[in-house]
C-alpha cells in the first residue's frame, strides 16, 4: 500500500484550472455559457484519454484469447430499454425549491424537506427518468420516440447470438466495448466526476452459473491490475461489497470500486454479477433464441454474466489526482502531473538549448524526426529558457525532456552526438547517445 498524500486544500479549483490552462479539459461550449453537465477535451486531454483507452483495449480485448470486441450503435430499437426497465425504472428521486425553482437529486442532500442553495422549502419527491428521448425519423410521434443510449451494455447483449453464430465461441467468453453513454442528469457536477453525456469502457463475460464466482474473483483482481497500470492512486481505492437492500435489480452480487476524490469517497468503478437477467428477458421479449449450445457436451443453456464497467471520464479524474504533485526544485514551488510515462499525453519534448543558433536547431530536428517515428506522442519546445520549458513540460507530465546542447555538436568531444535526458520526477540529467535514446524512452514508456 502506497503512502496516502493529502490533497491541497482548493485542489479541485487548482485541478480544473491546470487542465484548462494546459489544454487538457475546457468547458463545452464555454464561449455560449457553457452547458452543464458536458466538458471538451482538448489536445491534451484527448490525448490522455486515447492512452488510457487503447491500455484498457489492449489489457481486456486484444491481450486475451476469450475476448471480442465490439462498437454497438448508440441508438437502438426502444423495445430494448422497455425490456430491460429502463423507460419505466431508470429514474433519481428529484425535488424542486419552491423558492429559488432549482431542482436536486433528494437522496444526494441531508435535509430532504430544505433547499441546499436558499434554504426554501423542497417540494414533493418525485422520479425522474434520466433516459435522454429524441426522435428518429420524419415524423415526430410516438412510433418515432428513440433514445440515446444510457450504458453501452445492452449493445453487446443485444449482439450476443451474433458474435454466437459467427465465430462460436467456447465458454467462458466476453464481449468488450468502449463508447458514449448520456444520462440525464438533474444536478450534474463535481467537474468531470458526473456528466450527462460520458464515456464506458465495459465488458460482458459469458459464463456457465456454476462458475460465476470464480470469473468474478479473476476479473476482480484484473481491475485491481488495471488500477496500477494507468497510475491511480492505489491508498485512495477502497472495495466496497454492496448489500442485497443496495444492488441494481439484476446483481446478485456487486463490488464498487470507490476512490477519495476531494469531495469525497464515490464510486469509480463496478463488478457486477448480472446473472442470466439481461439475456433472458431479451429473449422472451424478441422471441429470438438466446440460448448457448455447448457441443461438446450436448447442454444447452441461458449463460450468466459477469460485468466489470469502467467510467473513462471518472478514470480521467483519479488519473490526474493521482498525478498532481506539489514540491519544491531548487529553491521554487513546482506543481507538476506525476504520470505513469504510458499514459502520459506527451512522453518526450525536445529542444535545442538556443532556439537563435541555426546548427542546434537543426540538430534537434533530426533527433525530433527520429523519434517521432516511433513515439508519435512527442513535441517540439523552443519557446523560453530551458528552465521555463521543464518547468512547463513538467506541468503537463512529460517524463522526460531531451535538450540538444553546443556538447552535442562536438564542443566537447568525448560528449560528440549525445543530447542531455531530463527526468521530470527528480529533475536529474544524464547524457546519451542519440542511438541509444530512443531504445531508452521506449523501455521506459512501455
Amino acid at each position: 500500500m502506497t503512502e496516502k498524500k493529502p490533497y491541497p486544500a482548493d485542489m479541485m479549483e487548482k485541478l480544473v484550472s491546470l487542465a484548462k490552462r494546459r489544454g487538457f479539459i475546457y468547458q463545452g461550449s464555454e464561449i455560449y455559457g457553457g452547458l452543464a453537465g458536458t466538458y471538451d477535451y482538448g489536445p491534451l486531454g484527448t490525448a490522455l484519454k486515447n492512452n488510457i483507452k487503447n491500455i484498457w483495449w489492449r489489457m481486456f480485448v486484444d491481450g486475451r484469447d476469450d475476448m471480442y470486441g465490439m462498437d454497438a450503435s448508440i441508438l437502438m430499437n426502444p423495445r430494448v430499454w422497455e425490456t430491460t426497465g429502463h423507460v419505466a425504472g431508470f429514474a433519481d428521486p428529484l425535488s424542486e425549491c419552491t423558492k429559488c425553482k432549482k431542482r436536486f437529486r433528494t437522496d444526494q442532500i441531508e435535509d430532504r424537506t430544505k433547499c441546499p442553495e436558499c434554504g426554501g422549502a423542497l417540494g414533493p419527491e418525485r422520479q425522474f427518468n434520466m433516459m435522454l428521448k429524441t426522435q428518429v425519423g420524419a415524423m415526430e410521434d410516438s412510433s418515432s420516440i428513440s433514445y440515446l443510449r444510457p450504458e453501452t451494455a445492452q449493445g453487446m447483449f443485444v449482439n450476443f447470438k451474433n458474435v454466437v453464430d459467427s465465430f462460436h465461441p467456447k465458454m467462458p467468453f466476453g464481449l468488450g466495448q468502449t463508447g458514449k453513454a448520456f444520462r440525464n442528469e438533474i444536478t450534474p457536477r463535481d467537474f468531470i466526476f458526473r456528466l450527462r453525456e460520458l464515456e464506458q469502457m465495459e465488458v460482458e463475460y459469458f459464463v456457465k452459473e456454476s462458475d460465476w464466482q470464480r470469473a468474478f474473483e479473476e476479473w476482480r483482481v484484473a481491475m485491481n491490475t488495471w488500477i496500477d497500470t494507468v497510475g491511480i492512486d492505489r491508498a485512495r481505492t477502497h472495495e466496497v461489497e454492496i448489500g442485497d437492500g443496495d444492488r441494481a435489480h439484476y446483481s446478485k452480487r456487486t463490488i464498487d470500486f470507490e476512490f477519495e476524490y476531494p469531495f469525497g469517497q464515490k464510486e469509480l468503478y463496478g463488478l457486477a454479477y448480472r446473472t442470466d437477467f439481461d439475456l433472458s428477458r431479451h429473449s422472451e421479449a424478441s422471441k429470438v433464441d438466446l440460448s448457448y449450445r455447448d457441443e461438446e457436451v450436448g447442454e444447452k443453456f441461458i449463460p450468466h454474466c459477469i460485468e466489470p464497467s469502467f467510467g473513462l471520464d471518472r478514470t480521467m479524474l483519479a488519473v490526474l489526482l493521482s498525478a498532481y504533485t506539489e514540491d519544491t526544485m531548487g529553491d521554487s514551488p513546482r506543481e507538476y502531473l506525476k504520470f505513469h510515462p504510458r499514459v502520459a499525453p506527451i512522453k518526450v519534448a525536445v529542444s535545442p538549448l538556443l532556439k537563435n543558433k541555426p546548427e542546434l536547431v537543426e540538430k534537434a530536428r533530426e533527433v525530433y524526426d527520429m523519434l517521432k517515428k516511433d513515439i508519435p506522442q512527442i513535441m517540439w519546445d523552443d519557446n523560453g529558457n530551458v528552465g521555463k520549458r521543464y518547468r512547463r513540460q513538467d506541468e503537463i507530465g512529460t517524463p522526460f525532456c531531451v535538450t540538444i546542447d553546443f556538447d552535442t555538436l562536438g564542443e566537447t568531444p568525448e560528449h560528440k552526438d549525445t543530447v542531455t535526458v531530463r527526468d521530470r520526477d527528480t529533475g536529474n540529467q544524464k547524457r546519451l547517445s542519440i542511438g541509444d535514446l530512443k531504445n531508452y524512452i521506449l523501455e521506459q514508456i512501455k
